[in-house]
């Protein structure tokens, strides 16, 4: 994935248009994977403080693999330790690769000089309030119509 549009020479306004949405789409991705990982890490976190002041000889259940297996505290408390540390580097190095992933796309922006224009455009009138962004709904009094 990295380095997938380096080189790559777009050849109208549509293919830059493309090469742009496929890299947001791509930092979306990165994006919601780091939330999907830090949600497993709160949650190992969790475990972790809701077994560790129990007596390690104490029996628990662990699921592994789709199948619910009984071990120990002491045998499992070490392990969901090691998985939420394992999580936390994979996180650190997803967030690199965002920022790499960013960097390169600051740069796509700046080389073809693509600005994003905001979907509800507002104009300003002279009091400073917006104009034509207001839709609301006029009631009258509760019973006029009966």
């Amino acid at each position: 994935m990295a380095g997938k549009f380096e080189g790559e020479e777009p050849i109208n306004e549509q293919a830059v248009a493309n090469m742009y949405g496929a890299m947001r789409a791509e930092i979306d991705q990165i994006y919601s994977k780091i939330t999907e990982l830090e949600m497993e890490v709160s949650e190992h976190s969790l475990v972790i403080s809701a077994i560790q002041p129990l007596d390690p000889s104490r029996r628990c259940y662990r699921m592994i693999g789709g199948v619910l297996v009984e071990r120990t505290i002491k045998e499992v408390l070490p392990a969901v330790q090691r998985n939420k540390e394992g999580l936390e580097e994979v996180i650190a190095r997803l967030n690199e690769a965002l920022e790499k992933k960013k960097k390169e796309m600051n740069e796509f922006e700046a080389k073809y000089k693509i600005r994003i224009r905001k979907a509800d455009d507002e104009v300003m009138n002279e009091n400073g309030r917006k104009e034509g962004s207001a839709q609301g709904v006029l009631v009258g009094p509760a019973g006029a119509n009966e």
